[in-house]
């Protein structure tokens, strides 16, 4: 007796899941002009990578920030805002390390 009910359930799973992809298509349908318009937009404007939070600049678009901006008021100045501590600082590679002239 165990056995109907339990393919009952599995059946009532797939068909619950088959249920959600359909609605999410439907939903992805329904806001591709918006998504157009947007990035029409993007083009026209010429903009970047989105802003991650808005207090500090560079925290705004880690992938355009310097190395060295957060410390521009005192090299070993305490971070004074909330999303740079919760930023993780970006790995420093050979482009972004000054180097004194030999």
């Amino acid at each position: 007796m165990k056995h109907p009910f339990f393919i009952g359930l599995i059946v009532l799973e797939i068909a619950v899941v088959l249920i959600l992809l359909l609605a999410g298509q439907v939903g992805i349908r329904a806001q591709q002009p918006q998504r157009e318009a947007k990035r029409r937009i993007v083009h026209q404007l010429m903009l970047t990578d989105f802003a991650l939070w808005t207090e500090a600049r560079y925290t705004r678009n880690p992938s355009q920030a310097d190395l060295f901006t957060p410390f521009q008021d005192f090299p070993s100045a305490i971070d004074h805002f909330p999303a740079g501590s919760i930023m993780a600082p970006g790995k420093i590679n050979g482009a972004t390390r000054l180097e004194p002239k030999k």
